[in-house]
């Protein structure tokens, strides 16, 4: 223990006082990962989440190696002609990266012969396929396109842009997940940046509130930024990240870890204010606030780390990026925010002014007026609403989460679907054998009632024209030597009852034609496995990150009691937070009620233990009405400043983000963060207050258990030292007795014999006497009684 001990300050000392080493250390790394975060992929699909069991999964891997993993849109040009139609639909089939348009004048003009051959697959679908009001009404022309790559890949984006040009954005209604894919990309970074601008500002406002220089909060917002460089850089080590993780994880790492730094700082000022020299001030202070930062980051991380055992890997993929970012925080509170204190101790005092907030003694007194009322209300709504949480109505799919209200797919998607049938475009693969059933399945689908179309070689070929007739390029887009494709209209939305169970009906046609090797893919079916697994991921994550929480302020108060209090006003809060959209007709995304659920126990966990904290401290010298009251009065400011931060950045992605899964995220961070902080401060102390005796006598046995620890290690060291003292005493005995028998042996020989002393030598090891040795006994067990002390 002594050992450590001993390296645990020769760390703090070097911190302190080799700075300048640890700010290069520090101004190399930033600069190196500012460098890398151009680098770090962004991904907007969530189906590549999916773990490898999941039939869409499998589904996707398969359509990917035999015909590619085809992007999707939708589009209509307004106030058109039939005849411009065709000719705005020829010009998008000519762009590089479009593999199928299906347009109006496929129903209105049938090619055949030498033409057909030299024409696109939309060419020779039959006239009874398609009707014209499919595709053309009152002026409007609709088109549905299939891109060669993937949604989000550079060529199909480039594609999107070169639509854009050929239709007129101001003349178009642009729809599908490949637009959504590329309209996400394109607004995350600008609105992000904007979202992180505007919360470095009222960040700044809250801290200068609640310091006491003017100084500090510059410094800590340089130190949240230094940190963050750190954490988006270094993502390069996972390649790519999730459109999510990309647009949450850099402010959600400046609103929780902010109060690391804050601590830190106000220790060192108060070691600083007893009188002790600035670089002793800073080593006291790291070694009295390292223990509570890093309890506070282990709560936060445990509460990120849990999301990476969802099954969803979307989940792995924000966990570790945002524990990475709690991780950076905390060594760069650590390691470069004492350097950086020292460095500008001076401005700091310089720029010192008079609190701004006055006490919260009266705040106090109130909460502790209400304390019964609170206790009373809390009970009766946590039941209702631990049960009403789970009503919400969810959505899970992509198209929620890039396409929701305010934006302009969203609003084109609307309008699209208020002229024309509603386009849910699904793939079939089914293996390539016998035509006559690829036919009657492809007959099948399109008796269902839901169903708009289906394209399919065997389907959509002119009777007398065989495949071997068409070029390869062309029938490549329908057939390949092992499987057969299918594209399937569905008038549904791609989220909702209705849509989940036309794709269930739809598996089950073709399953019965093709029991085996048979895939549907398309939004549907994908969202409905991230349905499937995200439920069973929640109810394994919630446990998970409750049970991690739980051990660490286990750890923390050696109670089982207390960490029981500890944790109820903060699920209270999260219960609360979670029933409200039911309540108010909201619905919800589910990626984000795992997450924040996660998060704002994690996050949030920490009001809990500093009020804890600060009333069993009080309570040793106070009653118990003082020690709540006195509890609350100090923890508040704390508490406020940092829950504050949490609620501005929450709401700042709620109002800026055009993403509906980002600002859903960002209103229930937001409004956590509020009911937490409001239950810890009326609630809590109420709990605590309650559970008085309890917790004084788990207390007293934990102390006691303590105490015995102490002494049998103190007696194992007595005992140790006492065997070392009898060990060297004999070794002394022996010396001794070596010593007469030399100096006897040495007497009996002649002088002449005797051996001449060597030269240059005082007094031998040998020559020890007893004074000496009682000396050096003494020393050995004072140094015993010392390392007990």
């Amino acid at each position: 223990m002594k050992r450590n001990s001993d390296i645990f300050n020769q760390v703090i000392r070097f911190i302190v006082y080799h700075g300048k080493i640890i700010e290069k250390v520090f101004l190399v790394t930033t600069i190196l990962c500012a460098i890398c975060f151009p680098f770090v992929g962004v991904n907007y699909d969530l189906s590549k989440y999916l773990p490898d069991f999941a039939p869409t999964k499998q589904a996707l891997d398969v359509m990917e190696a035999e015909f590619g993993y085809p992007g999707m849109a939708r589009i209509m040009v307004k106030d058109v002609s039939l005849q411009e139609a065709k000719r705005i639909r020829e010009e998008i089939s000519a762009v590089d990266g479009v593999d199928l348009v299906l347009g109006s004048d496929v129903s209105t003009d049938v090619y055949m012969g030498a033409p057909f051959l030299n024409e696109s697959m939309t060419e020779f679908i039959g006239v009874d396929l398609l009707a014209i009001d499919d595709y053309y009404k009152d002026g409007n022309a609709l088109m549905d396109i299939v891109f060669e790559d993937k949604d989000g890949e550079p060529r199909t984006n480039t594609a999107i842009e070169e639509i854009y040009r050929i239709v007129g954005k101001d003349r178009g209604c642009f729809a599908g997940s490949a637009v959504s894919s590329k309209e996400r990309e394109a607004s995350i970074t600008r609105e992000i940046t904007m979202a992180i601008a505007m919360s470095i500002v009222i960040i700044w406002l809250i801290l200068t509130l609640t310091t006491t220089s003017w100084m500090e909060p510059f410094l800590f917002i340089f130190v949240m930024i230094v940190a963050i460089v750190l954490n988006m850089g270094s993502n390069i080590v996972f390649g790519t990240i999730s459109f999510f993780t990309f647009s949450t994880a850099a402010i959600l790492q400046l609103a929780v870890s902010m109060d690391y730094s804050i601590f830190l700082l106000h220790t060192f000022t108060a070691q600083k204010n007893r009188g002790m020299e600035i670089h002793e001030a800073m080593v006291e202070a790291i070694r009295e606030s390292c223990s509570s930062i890093l309890a506070s980051g282990a709560t936060t991380i445990v509460g990120f780390i849990v999301i990476a055992f969802m099954r969803f890997t979307i989940g792995k993929d924000v966990g570790f990026v945002l524990a990475k970012g709690i991780i950076c925080s905390l060594l760069t509170v650590l390691l470069l925010m004492p350097t950086l204190i020292l460095r500008f101790d001076d401005k700091i005092v310089k720029t010192a002014h008079k609190p701004l907030i006055a006490s919260f003694d009266g705040f106090a007194r109130a909460m502790y007026k209400i304390r019964v009322p609170v206790f009373l209300l809390a009970a009766l709504l946590a039941v209702p609403c631990y049960f009403g949480q789970s009503m919400n109505k969810f959505l899970y799919g992509d198209d929620a989460i890039g396409a929701g209200p305010g934006t302009r797919v969203y609003e084109d998607t609307q309008e699209i679907n208020s002229l024309f049938k509603k386009s849910n475009m699904t793939i079939c693969i089914v293996p390539n054998g016998s035509s006559v059933t690829e036919k009657e399945l492809a007959e099948e689908l399109e008796n269902l009632d839901f169903v708009n179309y289906v394209i399919s070689m065997s389907g959509t070929m002119p009777n007398g024209i065989p495949e071997s007739f068409l070029p390869e390029d062309l029938t490549s887009q329908l057939r390949n030597e092992d499987y057969a494709r299918m594209l399937i209209s569905m008038d549904t939305l791609q989220e909702s009852d209705y849509a989940f169970e036309c794709s269930a009906r739809l598996e089950e046609v073709v399953h019965k034609h093709y029991p085996e090797h048979s895939y549907v893919i398309g939004m549907t079916p994908t969202t409905i496995d991230i349905r499937d697994i995200l439920t069973e991921d929640y109810n394994n994550v919630s446990l998970l990150s409750l049970a991690g929480v739980a051990l660490v302020v286990f750890i923390t108060f050696r109670s089982i009691l207390v960490p029981i209090l500890v944790i109820v006003p903060i699920e209270v809060a999260i219960y609360l937070n979670m029933t409200l959209p039911y309540v108010m007709g909201d619905s919800m995304i589910y990626i984000g009620y795992i997450i924040v659920s996660c998060l704002q126990l994690g996050a949030t966990i920490d009001y809990s233990i500093l009020m804890t904290n600060n009333y069993l401290a009080f309570r040793k010298e106070k009653g118990r009405r003082e020690a709540a009251v006195a509890a609350v009065n100090k923890s508040t400011l704390s508490i406020m400043t940092s829950g504050g931060i949490l609620m501005v950045v929450g709401y700042l992605l709620y109002f800026t983000s055009s993403i509906q899964a980002i600002s859903q995220v960002g209103r229930l961070v937001g409004r956590g963060a509020f009911l937490s902080v409001t239950l810890v401060l009326s609630l809590l102390p109420a709990l605590l207050s309650a559970f008085d005796k309890q917790i004084k006598r788990q207390q007293e046995k934990a102390d006691a258990r303590k105490e015995r620890r102490r002494k049998r290690l103190a007696a194992a060291k007595n005992l140790t030292g006492a065997r070392n003292v009898t060990s060297n005493k004999s070794a002394v005995s022996e010396k001794n007795l070596a010593l007469a028998e030399g100096v006897t042996s040495e007497n009996s020989l002649t002088p002449a014999e005797r051996p001449a002393p060597a030269a240059g030598k005082g007094s031998s090891e040998e020559n020890i006497t007893p004074a000496q040795t009682g000396e050096s006994d003494q020393k050995e067990k004072g140094d015993d009684s010392h390392e007990e002390e």
